[in-house]
C-alpha cells in the first residue's frame, strides 16, 4: 500500500506539472474571411502550421464572410485570453469595437493581407503589394494586346473587387491608372461606360454577382459587338464572367483576355485549357512565414522589419507593413511558378 501510495503521489505531481506547462503556453488566435474560397483555407493552414511548428497554441476561426461573426470571434479569443490576434477581415471596418477591447486587454493585432481600418488598435499590417497587382495585371493587357501598337480599338468592361475589402482599391487603382492613358487614347473602349470603383465592385468578392452584372452588359451592351478585354481582380469574379460569356454564345476558342488573381486551382485548370488568360500568384506560403516572423518580433518586444511606411493608411494612421511581390502567371509559366516551386502539384492542376 505504500509504495503504491507512493507512486500515486508522483503520478498527481507529473499532471500537475504538465497542466502548469500548458498553461504557459502562447496562445495565438487567427481569424480568416472565410473557407469558400480556397485561398483562405490555404493561409489558416500555412499559418497554423508555422505557429504550432514555433510552439505555439492556435485557435483558427472562420467566419464565413459574415462580419458581426468575425466580431463575436474575436471577442470569445480576447475571453478566452489569447495572447496575439491575426486578422484578415471580412469587413476591415466592422471590427473597431472588438479591436478596442484587444487594445485594452494589451492583446497586439496583426492585420493579414486585408487591411483592418479605422482603428489604432493594430501593431503591423502583412500583405501583398496590392497596387502592384493591379499594375501587373493591366500590363499584362498592355502587352498581350500590343496596345502600345494597336490601331483597332479594343472593347474593354471592369470588374473591381469588394468595397468593404480595402485592397480592392488597390488592385483597380493600379489597374486603372494603368490602364487610363489606352483608354484615353480610344486603344481601349469601354461599351458598358461602367469605370468608376462604386459601378464595378462586386460585394463579398461573390462569382453569382459578377456573372450576373456580367450577363446585364453584355445584353444592354453587345447586341452587336464582342467583349474583347475582361479586367477582372481575382479569379472565381473571372470564372462568373466567363461562364456568363460562354451562355452569351462565346465558345472557348473566343472569349476575351482576362485577367485574374490567387492561382486557385480551378482558374489555373481554366488557364491551361485556354480559357482564362491569366492569374496573379501570391505565394500564401511567403505571406504566413512573414507574420509568423513578425508574431515572434512582436512577443519578444522587438521591432520588424517593415518595407512600407507610406502607403496604407487605416483612416486612423499609416500602419507599419511588410509587402509580399505578386508573380504574373499564364500558359507560358505556370509550370515553373506553381509546379516547380511546390506550390501544387501536377496532379492537383490535371497535368
Amino acid at each position: 500500500m505504500k509504495k503504491l501510495l507512493v507512486s500515486l503521489i508522483a503520478f498527481i505531481i507529473v499532471l500537475s506539472g504538465c497542466s502548469s506547462g500548458d498553461s504557459d503556453q502562447v496562445t495565438i488566435g487567427v481569424l480568416m474571411p472565410t473557407q469558400s474560397a480556397q485561398r483562405w483555407i490555404q493561409d489558416g493552414e500555412y499559418v497554423t502550421e508555422l505557429l504550432e511548428e514555433k510552439g505555439y497554441a492556435v485557435e483558427l476561426q472562420y467566419a464565413e464572410d459574415n462580419p458581426q461573426t468575425q466580431v463575436s470571434q474575436i471577442e470569445n479569443m480576447i475571453t478566452k485570453g489569447v495572447d496575439l490576434l491575426i486578422v484578415a477581415p471580412v469587413d476591415g471596418g466592422a471590427l473597431t469595437v472588438p479591436l478596442s477591447q484587444a487594445a485594452s486587454a494589451n492583446i497586439p493585432v496583426i492585420s493579414y493581407d486585408r487591411l483592418l481600418t479605422n482603428t489604432d488598435a493594430v501593431s503591423y499590417y502583412v500583405t501583398f503589394d496590392n497596387y502592384g497587382v493591379g499594375v501587373l495585371q493591366a500590363n499584362y493587357l498592355v502587352e498581350k494586346l500590343d496596345l502600345e501598337n494597336s490601331k483597332d480599338s479594343l472593347n474593354l468592361e471592369v470588374f473591381a473587387g469588394s468595397p468593404d475589402d480595402n485592397n480592392a482599391q488597390f488592385f483597380y487603382n493600379g489597374a486603372m491608372d494603368t490602364l487610363k492613358p489606352y483608354i484615353e487614347s480610344g486603344a481601349l473602349t469601354v461599351p458598358s461606360g461602367q469605370t468608376d470603383f462604386e459601378t464595378v465592385a462586386t460585394l463579398r468578392w461573390d462569382a453569382a454577382t459578377a456573372q450576373t452584372r456580367m450577363d446585364n452588359i453584355i445584353t444592354s451592351n453587345y447586341s452587336d459587338k464582342k467583349v474583347d478585354v475582361v479586367l477582372s481582380p481575382y479569379d472565381p469574379i473571372t470564372l462568373g464572367v466567363i461562364s456568363s460569356l460562354k451562355s452569351a454564345g462565346y465558345s472557348s476558342s473566343d472569349l476575351p483576355t482576362t485577367t485574374g488573381q490567387d492561382a486557385d486551382v480551378s482558374s489555373v485548370k481554366s488557364i491551361i485549357a485556354g480559357e482564362q488568360t491569366m492569374t496573379i500568384f501570391k505565394d500564401t506560403r511567403l505571406l504566413a512565414e512573414a507574420t509568423v516572423d513578425v508574431v515572434e518580433k512582436v512577443l519578444n518586444g522587438e521591432e520588424p522589419v517593415v518595407n512600407n511606411t507610406t502607403d496604407y493608411d487605416n483612416g486612423n494612421f499609416v500602419v507599419p507593413t511588410i509587402t509580399i511581390e505578386p508573380k504574373a502567371v499564364d500558359q507560358d509559366n505556370y509550370k515553373e511558378t506553381l509546379i516547380d516551386s511546390g506550390y501544387y502539384t501536377a496532379e492537383e492542376l490535371g497535368v
